[in-house]
């Protein structure tokens, strides 16, 4: 996909795609972040740390079905890979530890475990990164690499004093070994939302192409109030892309958008943002399970019916709604939204952005509920 996605809002880099007619990247977009597509790995010794980092970002505990087990499957050197199973695109993947062997090419290392593929990569330590370790960092800069990221583990019982204490000292040890302006991430596996997980994904959203970066925002549980909020307005981009595609512009020679008229792209992104959002039930249940609370104390929060369940019937009931309400849009509202081309198309644009950005609104009220009642939980 061209770099148009890189740098740019996502909304407005659709509105611009769509302006210059380049529909095909639009289709592309709006089909990577339908299904997350993006490649995490974890440098690392394997074990419990590692295990439980790499299923909290898939929104998984050690006992539920396609967790990462403490002890590897695979043999020590090989690479073992975890996809979400909500997601099944987006995978997380379990490299081997960097060899401490003296000499050390790191090039040799990358290679083995297929570095390239990755879009982002955690170096993860617990003390101080080691000597070939930071020397793999170096090798993927030189190859203009910005996505790997130090992480310190910070243990349960590790006071905040001491892990400064640590994070100072790995940060010495990356400067003595030529990383210019290092930087690292204190994060607890068991709880992301706390420590520099937030920050870490904040920087990523920066450094990531755009499309990979809102594919990864998608497929993470939502950990806090503010990515519930960064999700909603990821789909409200969606939402837009989608509508401008149905948006009667059937006079545009792309196969995509035919199917883009039929109510069952609007299912689709409903019920990709239902998952997305952690709405679902067994997604609340696993909610429910990892911070010991009753399942239906969480379950009863769901005030919206998408929520719960998102259906044909119910799509197609709002959508019929949104046409009957447009008289009451007002058409200049109207004109600001829409793509030049699409402007005098029918009335399926607006009513696909009306009823699905009132459907995002909703649900995303929903998961902030569930994080609120989560958060307060844990206090």
């Amino acid at each position: 996909m061209a770099d148009v996605f890189r740098s740019l809002n996502l909304l407005e880099t659709l509105k611009e795609s769509i302006e210059h007619n380049k529909l095909s990247e639009v289709k592309d977009a709006v089909e990577d972040l339908l299904i997350s597509r993006i490649n995490l790995a974890v440098i690392g010794d394997r074990g419990d740390e590692k295990a439980t980092f790499i299923n909290s970002l898939r929104g998984l505990s050690s006992g539920d079905d396609g967790a990462a087990p403490s002890q590897s499957p695979v043999a020590p050197e090989e690479v073992a890979g975890y996809p979400s199973p909500k997601h099944p695109d987006f995978r997380m993947w379990d490299l081997p530890p960097v060899p401490s062997t003296s000499p050390f090419k790191p090039e040799g290392y990358m290679d083995r475990v297929k570095f390239a593929r990755y879009n982002a990569v955690f170096i993860m330590f617990n003390q101080a990164p080691l000597p070939n370790s930071v020397a793999v960092f170096l090798e993927a800069r030189s190859q203009q690499r910005q996505t790997v990221y130090f992480i310190l583990l910070a243990s349960e019982k590790a006071t905040e004093k001491n892990l400064e204490e640590e994070r100072k000292a790995s940060l010495e040890v990356l400067t003595s070994q030529g990383v210019a302006l290092p930087k690292v991430y204190l994060v607890r596996p068991s709880t992301l939302e706390k420590f520099d997980f937030p920050g870490l994904l904040e920087d990523m959203g920066r450094d990531l192409p755009e499309i990979r970066a809102h594919a990864l925002l998608l497929a993470l549980p939502t950990l806090t109030a503010t990515l519930v909020t960064q999700k909603k307005e990821a789909f409200k981009a969606l939402v837009w892309a989608a509508a401008s595609l149905s948006g009667g512009v059937s006079a545009i020679p792309v196969p995509f958008v035919a199917s883009m008229v039929d109510s069952s792209v609007a299912v689709r992104i409903l019920s990709k943002a239902q998952i997305s959002l952690c709405l679902d039930d067994e997604s609340v249940e696993r909610l429910a399970r990892q911070r010991g609370m009753e399942p239906t104390g969480l379950k009863v929060l769901r005030t919206c019916v998408l929520s719960v369940e998102v259906t044909k019937g119910e799509v197609k009931r709002r959508l019929a709604a949104a046409e009957k309400d447009l008289a009451a849009v007002s058409s200049k509202l109207v004109e600001m939204a829409m793509p030049r081309h699409a402007r005098s198309a029918s009335r399926s644009f607006t009513a696909m952005l009306q009823a699905l950005n009132g459907a995002i609104d909703e649900m995303a009220a929903d998961a902030e509920k569930l994080v609120a009642a989560v958060i307060k939980e844990g206090k």
